[in-house]
C-alpha cells in the first residue's frame, strides 16, 4: 500500500523553472496585424494571436522578440511558432531559444531542446513570461556550445488550456521550436539535437522520443534525457485524494479533456458539476495556487469514479504513459532520478526502466541517493552534460561516466 501511495504523487512534478520578469526590445519577425487575440488581457502584447493565424508549417515562425537577460552568456528571444495538436490543427506556440556566443562549428550549434516541468495549464503559467533564473542553468548549456530551446508547449501562452500529461502534445511543441531553430535568423542551429527535460519535461521528453521519427523525420534526435519522468499513471487518482497535490486529479481531467474533447474524455464520467466548477480554476491559477485552493476540499465530493475504472479515460491514461511503449526510443535513454524525490517516487522510474528494458531499449538509469525532486538537477549536471557530449560525439553505449554519488544501471543490451 505505502507503494501505491507513493506512486500516487506521479503528477506532483512542480519543476518550472520558471522565474521573475525581465525587460525586452520586441523585434517582430511576422507581417504587421491589426488585429490578435489573447485568452488573458493581462499577457504581454507579444502573446497577441494573429487572428486569422497566418498560414505555416510546424516549426515555422510567428513572431519573435529580443529578451534581455542579465548575465546570460549569449542572445535570448522570446518566439511563437507553428506547432499542430494531437489532431494535427495548426495551432500557434511560444517559448525561448537561447544562442550562444562566438562562431557555430561546421554543421552549426548542437541543439539541446528543454522540456520544462509542471506550471499549471493557464497562460499565466508559461515559463517563457519569466525566464529570469533559467540563465544559470542556460549558460552550462550554452558554455559547452549548445543552443537551447524550451517551448512553452501548447496553450500555455496561447489560447486554449494546456493539455497536461498528454504526451504527443508536449512532444510537437518541443520538436517544433527545434525545426524553428533550424530558420531563425543567425541561430546557425544543427539539424542534430537532445531533448532534456525532467518531472513533467521528463514525460515530454519520454515522448518526443517516442514519435520524433515519424512526427519530425527533418531533424535527427541523438539522445534522450528524462528526470523524474511521471509513468505507472493508472496508480496516480486513488492515493492524490488524500495528498497535498489532490488538485492534479481536477488537472489532469481538464487537461485530457482539452485534448481529446467529451467523446473520449467526458468530464460528465469522472467528475460531479461541483467538481467541473472546480476546474474554473484552471484557467487563472497557477500551480502553487491551484493547491492552496484545492486544501480544504473533499475531493471525494468533486469525483463520480476513478478514471481508471472508466474505459475511454482508462484508454487515455494508458496511450499517455511510457511505461506502456511497445517499440523503443530510437536513441540512447537516460533517466535520472533522485533516491528521496518527495514528488515522484524512485520505484516510478524502477519500474519503467524494466519496462524499456524489456522491448529493447538502449538506456542507463542514475539514481542519486538521498537527493530530492528538484534536488537531484544540480549533482547530476555536470555528468549529464558531459553523457550528452557522449552521445553527440557518437560514443558507444553504455557510458563508462560514474556521477559521483549515484548508481548506475543499464540494460542488459544497452
Amino acid at each position: 500500500m505505502a507503494i501505491k501511495r507513493s506512486l500516487a504523487i506521479l503528477l506532483a512534478a512542480v519543476l518550472g523553472l520558471a522565474a521573475l520578469g525581465c525587460s525586452s526590445d520586441k523585434q517582430s519577425s511576422s507581417p504587421s496585424s491589426t488585429v490578435v487575440t489573447k485568452d488573458s488581457p493581462d499577457l504581454p502584447d507579444f502573446y497577441g494571436v494573429p487572428d486569422p493565424l497566418p498560414a505555416g508549417k510546424p516549426g515555422q515562425l510567428i513572431n519573435s522578440e529580443a529578451v534581455d537577460a542579465p548575465g546570460l552568456n549569449g542572445s535570448m528571444s522570446r518566439v511563437m511558432y507553428h506547432s499542430t495538436t494531437i489532431t494535427g490543427q495548426d495551432i500557434p506556440v511560444t517559448g525561448l531559444i537561447l544562442i550562444p556566443k562566438g562562431t557555430a562549428p561546421s554543421g552549426g550549434w548542437p541543439v539541446i531542446s528543454w522540456a520544462h516541468g509542471t506550471t499549471g495549464i493557464a497562460d499565466a503559467c508559461a515559463p517563457s513570461l519569466k525566464p529570469a533564473e533559467f540563465v544559470t542553468m542556460a549558460n552550462g548549456l550554452l558554455d559547452a556550445g549548445y543552443l537551447v530551446v524550451a517551448t512553452d508547449y501548447e496553450g500555455l501562452g496561447t489560447p486554449g488550456r494546456h493539455p497536461y500529461i498528454v504526451g504527443e502534445s508536449e512532444a510537437h511543441g518541443v520538436l517544433d521550436i527545434v525545426r524553428m531553430a533550424q530558420t531563425f535568423p543567425n541561430a546557425n542551429a544543427s539539424k542534430r539535437f537532445v531533448v532534456w527535460g525532467h518531472s513533467q519535461g521528463g514525460h515530454a521528453a519520454m515522448y518526443t522520443g517516442h514519435i520524433a521519427k515519424t512526427y519530425a523525420p527533418d531533424i535527427e534526435l541523438v539522445a534522450d534525457v528524462a528526470g523524474a519522468p511521471p509513468s505507472q499513471l493508472l496508480l496516480v487518482n486513488a492515493a492524490l485524494q488524500q495528498s497535498p497535490f489532490k488538485h492534479y486529479i481536477a488537472m489532469v481531467a481538464a487537461a485530457m479533456n482539452a485534448a481529446y474533447g467529451d467523446q473520449k474524455a467526458d468530464l460528465n464520467q469522472v467528475l460531479t458539476a461541483e467538481g467541473i466548477a472546480f476546474l474554473e480554476n484552471m484557467d487563472t491559477k497557477c500551480s502553487s495556487d491551484l493547491g492552496k485552493a484545492a486544501a480544504g476540499l473533499d475531493f471525494a465530493k468533486l469525483q463520480k469514479a476513478d478514471p481508471a475504472s472508466v474505459p475511454s479515460w482508462n484508454q487515455l491514461l494508458k496511450d499517455n504513459d511510457p511505461g506502456n511503449f511497445t517499440a523503443p526510443i530510437p536513441a540512447p535513454l537516460l533517466i535520472i532520478h533522485g533516491g528521496n524525490d518527495e514528488q515522484i517516487p524512485v520505484v516510478s522510474s524502477a519500474a519503467l526502466f524494466d519496462q524499456l528494458c524489456k522491448i529493447g531499449q538502449v538506456e542507463q538509469r542514475w539514481v542519486f541517493a538521498g537527493q530530492s525532486h528538484a534536488g537531484v538537477i544540480a549533482p547530476s549536471f555536470s555528468s549529464m552534460v558531459t553523457w550528452i557530449g557522449d552521445r553527440f560525439a557518437g560514443k558507444a553505449m553504455p557510458d563508462p561516466i560514474a556521477p559521483e554519488g549515484a548508481v548506475v544501471q543499464s540494460c542488459p543490451n544497452s
